[in-house]
């Protein structure tokens, strides 16, 4: 008999491939409604609000109320948006209300209130006003991963900030991303095309005198472009600004090897480097076979050699997640979906410490604050970190199923290791 007639290899391939069906019809029957980001007039006694400078390489849409596509545009452009996010008592901390209708409803959902398509000089001058009125003048880069939208990077990096709890100045990098999960191939290719990009923001951004600290969050595949951006800074420069403090790699789907040339191109003078890892990553797992069994970096697990002693020489810091468990099948958004986890950060960050060893530190505080208490929380699919809702568009649901059969194939492989 073979593989594939062996009645447990038939049964978990049966079980995969339901599982991503069911996923993947749930996330486009919970898709987004068009214009999600037109602003409303006004917000509610109690809402937060979050002003953001967004700097992207995404093209603008044909569709004005959709600002931004997932084609590449020709240069860097730049926005102004500000979220409102509903008052606590009617929000979850770790997830994006999105609006059922729009407009949507600032006491239940996250809105806008501006959203404002600017020029350079007019994002100099909104990053000079903001960054000195917040506290050692610490400015947060968020890159998001993998199947997003526009919409979905600014509602969750507008989340991100507020659930951290510390106060910086957001700004969003945002590459061209199709917001399809069958688009994986054409989402590296454009993080790819978008690393001089961030690069030149990362520079401009460091070169502000009234600039503190930097720190980046990246998170999935845009990590790549995270690590190309300050590789690239590194040679040309022989080292990494001083500025840059911290880098937050969350579920890293990047191939080992290539983050440590990555490091070791970046010189000596680099940032600190945090890894938030996972060895049940099931999306990573699926991306490993995608790359000829390449082993992706955010499944990596750092007890193990070569891994312990080579992140111990380089003063890399593993926050291991692998014992947390959340609602998330994928296991791949583990960071966004414990509002506890973001907390922590926000309040190392605000204290200007590098985060500590997840075996003795954080790490461990955060399994002790998180068990269970984080099952109910976030999104179903976990795809990335910035995405709570993924947006399959009618073209795509036409092939749908000939797709959800390879996706399959291979998760059933995954799960039979």
């Amino acid at each position: 008999m073979s593989d594939a007639g062996h009645p447990r290899v038939g049964a978990t391939r049966r079980l995969a491939r339901g599982t991503l069906l069911a996923l993947l019809c749930g996330l486009a029957a919970c898709a987004s409604p068009r214009g999600t980001l037109l602003p409303v007039a006004e917000t509610v006694p109690g809402a937060t609000k979050v002003d953001m400078l967004v700097a992207t390489t995404r093209m603008r849409a044909e569709d004005p109320q959709e600002y931004f596509s997932g084609n590449r545009g020709p240069r860097l452009s730049f926005a102004e948006f500000i979220v409102s996010i509903p008052p606590e008592a009617s929000r979850k901390p770790g997830e994006v209300q999105w609006p059922q209708s729009t407009p949507g409803n600032p006491a239940t959902d996250f809105v806008t209130l501006k959203a404002d398509v600017i020029d350079r000089d007019q994002a100099t001058a909104w990053f000079r006003r903001t960054v000195r009125n917040v506290p050692k003048r610490r400015v947060l880069v968020f890159i998001h991963g993998f199947n997003n939208r526009f919409d979905d990077a600014v509602f969750r990096f507008a989340q991100i900030v507020h659930d951290a709890g510390t106060p910086v100045v957001p700004v969003l990098f945002t590459w061209p991303s199709r917001g399809s999960i069958l688009a994986y191939g054409y989402d590296r290719e454009s993080n790819t095309y978008s690393r001089n990009a961030l690069e030149t923001t990362l520079r401009t951004i460091a070169r502000d005198p009234d600039v503190g600290e930097i720190s980046i969050l990246a998170h999935s595949m845009g990590n790549l472009v995270t690590l190309e951006a300050l590789r690239q800074m590194g040679i040309r420069d022989g080292g990494v600004t001083p500025k840059i403090k911290n880098v937050l790699l969350a579920a890293p789907d990047v191939d080992v090897d290539l983050f440590r040339e990555a490091v070791l191109d970046m010189g000596k003078q680099r940032p600190s480097f945090t890894l938030f890892v996972s060895q049940d990553d099931r999306a990573l797992a699926v991306s490993r076979r995608l790359w000829g069994d390449a082993v992706r970096l955010g499944a990596i697990d750092p007890e193990q050699e070569p891994y312990r002693t080579g992140l111990e020489k380089s003063g890399i810091t593993v926050l291991n997640l692998s014992k947390l468990r959340t609602g998330d099948p994928l296991n791949h958004s583990k960071f966004a979906e414990s509002p506890e986890v973001v907390r922590m950060i926000g309040k190392e960050l605000a204290e200007g410490q590098t985060l500590t060893d997840s075996r003795v530190g954080v790490g461990d505080r955060i399994i002790q604050v998180t068990a269970g208490a984080a099952a109910a929380v976030g999104t179903a699919a976990g795809l990335a970190v910035s995405a709570p809702v993924a947006v399959i568009d009618p073209k795509t649901r036409e092939n749908l199923q000939g797709h959800v059969e390879n996706l399959g194939q291979a998760v059933a492989g995954t799960v039979d290791q």
